[in-house]
């Protein structure tokens, strides 16, 4: 027989091509193959998984289905049934037909990913980081399954086992720039700069080269405030004939895209095309926040709001199902208001061996949203100041100071000097795996919420200056609400405004109580002020820290693009000039405060704002 139609020979060469993305090769020899003979397995085989990456998924099931009737006993075609199934939300039936597959062939690394995979999809997080672990125990230095594994730990909140998985990334096999583009993207989104910027490299000198640019490396472009190279990268992709215009990850990398180019009438119609097809409740919250944003940009206000709601139902209940979360708990943070401070136990706080205030952090705290990212970056253009964006230091030292066997905060008294000194080792200990500070450094320590750690800022660090950011209250909720925020206990307190307003009053009764008996040295930033006469606050700003004066204090924004990654929702408004755009946007949905404002009017009126 020719070789041109002999349908063994055509069906390796279809599966070389499939091996090698040229998919569109494939499928004419697998159709030739099986002219000649209709129940070819090879060819069938081969053919499944072709129609499988282009999309056609029904035909994939039927194709497969065929096979396991052929050969009930192949553990091969069962597991390619189940992954076809998948994309078609038959999970159930994906499921026994994976489970056919272990009973007939065992477990399998590539096995126990699909598995998870499938997990991933139905929202199993927890089942699906514990298949991925499996895989990896059976396949230690494989790229794919340790990025599966390190980005369910993510989504998980397990960070730092996500960190663990990705150690050694450079030794892995199987390392494909798609996956590096994977790693790099992870990495960047947890603030691991220093530790992406090698695999990023690699990434940009394959793109380079000519090599295929991914849709991970526009996001990551994109988030690194790169946006020249992110619009040429993504030209690229949709430049070639294989991309599906139609593809919604493409949507909506295109709109990230256009959102940051103030073509927010452009975003709009991509993020709604989008959610035209887009009928998983649980998750479409990650498409109504952007497009709320472009909505409230376009002066389109019942609409963003409305998308807001939805946005906050969708999270909330994807919190519930993925993460056992629910609406009612309270968020750790705020229950550190239930207790105070012993004032007879703040009268025996010594130690001797404390910090001085060039020694110490300098803390930037505030209900979020107050513009400490702002200050933050001022405070990092100046050449004897690093920050380290927002990182969770702080509340492992209180996990440390309550290890000690004491009541927080009305026993920090009770602390030794050694015991302190210990707490502080360990913080400096994760500070340096962040940040590398130079000698005269000084560290900035920038999280809001640890307003609600002021006790064990003053314990440790005595002689610490700490900045209180304070915004319009109205202004304030309003930018919460419109934040999609990850950390789930946030999420769930920026539900809806009323809980928001409720949070913030909690937050700044507590503060306002225990400022007064802890007597620490702090300065009231007021956001309004800032962006109103912006030299001279910052001047006050760099007074009250001792900071001899440097001009890079007046150009945040230049630093900021220069800096590449930020870590909070502002990273697309710090590199911008400084601007009153954000102040009294909550005037445009004023309507919808009428159960918020009442709550706020304490601070409203503390801090003589307007209504």
């Amino acid at each position: 027989m020719s070789a041109a139609y002999d349908p063994d020979r055509l069906a390796e060469l279809a599966a070389r091509d499939l091996q090698h993305h040229q998919i569109a090769a494939a499928e004419p020899k697998c159709l030739r193959a099986l002219s000649t003979h209709r129940e070819h397995r090879g060819a069938l085989n081969v053919l499944g998984m072709v129609l499988h990456a282009q999309g056609r998924h029904e035909d994939a099931v039927r194709v497969f289905n065929a096979l396991t009737q052929f050969e009930p006993r192949n553990a091969q075609y069962w597991g390619n049934l189940g992954t076809a199934l998948r994309p078609t939300r038959r999970y159930d039936a994906a499921l026994e037909a994976y489970d056919r597959a272990l009973q007939l062939g065992g477990v399998s690394a590539d096995l126990l990913y699909n598995i998870g995979v499938l997990h991933v999809d139905r929202c199993e997080y927890e089942a699906a980081a514990d298949l991925f672990a499996r895989a990896v125990g059976l396949a230690p230095s494989d790229a794919g399954l340790r990025l599966a594994l390190a980005q369910c730990c993510f989504d998980v909140m397990r960070s730092e086992e996500a960190l663990a998985t990705l150690e050694g990334w450079p030794g892995f096999a199987g390392l494909t720039p798609e996956i590096i583009a994977g790693i790099a993207h992870l990495l960047v989104t947890m603030g691991e700069t220093r530790r992406a910027e090698p695999a990023l490299a690699r990434v940009l000198e394959h793109a380079q080269r000519g090599g295929l640019t991914s849709l991970r490396l526009v996001r990551i472009l994109e988030r690194t405030n790169r946006l020249r190279e992110a619009h040429e990268a993504l030209s690229r992709i949709k430049a070639r004939p294989e991309t599906d215009s139609n593809d919604p990850d493409l949507l909506l990398t295109e709109a990230a895209l256009a959102q940051r180019d103030g073509a927010d009438e452009q975003a709009c119609g991509l993020y709604s095309a989008v959610l035209k097809s887009h009928d998983d409740f649980l998750r479409r919250h990650h498409v109504l926040f952007p497009l709320a944003k472009s909505l409230d940009a376009l002066g389109r206000y019942d609409e963003a709001y409305a998308s807001l709601e939805e946005a906050h139902r969708s999270q909330v209940a994807f919190l519930e199902f993925a993460a056992g979360k629910q609406a009612g708990e309270g968020s750790p943070a705020m229950k550190l208001a239930r207790k105070g401070c012993d004032p007879e136990d703040v009268a025996t706080w010594q130690d001797a061996n404390a910090p001085g205030v060039e020694e110490s952090p300098i803390f930037i705290v505030a209900f979020p949203r107050s513009g400490t990212t702002l200050i933050e970056q001022i405070l990092d253009a100046h050449p004897a100041l690093r920050s380290m964006d927002e990182t969770p230091f702080l509340k492992r030292a209180l996990e440390d100071a309550i290890a000690c066997g004491v009541r927080y905060p009305a026993e920090l008294g009770r602390l030794s000097a050694a015991q302190l000194q210990d707490i502080r080792d360990r913080y400096w200990s994760h500070v340096r795996g962040k940040v590398e500070l130079q000698r005269g450094q000084r560290l900035v320590d920038k999280n809001p919420l640890n307003m609600m750690r002021l006790p064990l800022i003053r314990r440790l660090f005595p002689q610490a200056r700490t900045v209180l950011a304070v915004r319009h209250p109205c202004d304030t909720v309003l930018s919460c609400f419109q934040q999609q925020f990850r950390a789930p206990d946030l999420a769930l307190i920026c539900r809806d405004l009323p809980t928001l307003a409720t949070n913030y009053r909690t937050a700044f009764d507590f503060w306002y109580a225990q400022l007064p008996l802890l007597a620490a040295a702090t300065l009231e930033l007021r956001y309004e002020m800032l962006v109103a006469d912006f030299a001279s606050e910052v001047r006050k700003l760099a007074e009250f820290l001792l900071l001899p004066w440097n001009e890079a204090l007046l150009a945040p924004g230049e630093h900021a693009r220069a800096k590449g990654y930020i870590s909070t929702p502002s990273y697309s408004q710090v590199v911008q000039p400084v601007n009153r755009k954000s102040v009294g946007r909550w005037k445009r949905y004023e309507k919808h405060f009428k159960e918020a404002l009442p709550i706020l009017m304490p601070y409203v009126q503390r801090w003589g704002y307007p209504l």
